[in-house]
């Protein structure tokens, strides 16, 4: 048997494993930006203007945290589904991952590149492919797009965020 038939399998044969391994996996991949985010925390972020509703740095490992095993449930319950709606499967799991890339994107642009405005622009075509993602799952399993709305809304609000750095700044 095939890593592909194998991993199409997983979520009917054991689902428990098949959860811990996508949320498992959401989580480390949406940890490698912290790598990003890391470079930017000294000195720079530290010497921008902060908008007035600006969490403390302290709430985004938590919050994302949560919010990617979020993504992981979501993601498997569209995973458990590729068997038996196939294209509609492979096209949500595919926008999920372009959604994914642009996510990490940011953190890149923003706190790598040190590139404010190039962050909001970044964060405006993640918000669009969040929205499209939930499109997509919907067509598949609607609890999974409705795991991914904390996600829209939390990138809302950093999309807010970024726009009012960028004006303080």
């Amino acid at each position: 048997m095939s890593l592909r038939t194998w991993l199409a399998r997983l979520p009917r044969r054991r689902p428990w494993l098949a959860l811990a391994l996508a949320v498992l996996v959401v989580e480390i991949v949406g940890a490698s930006g912290a790598v990003f985010t890391a470079q930017g925390l000294g000195a720079w972020y530290a010497s921008l203007e902060r908008p007035a509703v600006a969490p403390p740095n302290w709430v985004f490992g938590p919050v994302w945290t949560a919010l990617f095993a979020s993504m992981g449930g979501a993601v498997w319950l569209v995973w458990r589904r590729i068997e038996s709606a196939t294209g509609p499967a492979r096209l949500a799991l595919g926008v999920f991952a372009a959604q994914f890339v642009f996510n990490l994107a940011w953190s890149a642009v923003f706190f790598g590149m040190r590139e404010i405005a190039a962050g909001l622009a970044v964060i405006g075509v993640l918000w669009a492919l969040i929205v499209a993602t939930i499109r997509a799952f919907d067509r598949v399993d609607r609890r999974a797009a409705v795991l991914l709305v904390p996600y829209l809304l939390w990138v809302t609000f950093a999309a807010y965020l970024n726009y009012r750095f960028w004006v303080l700044n």
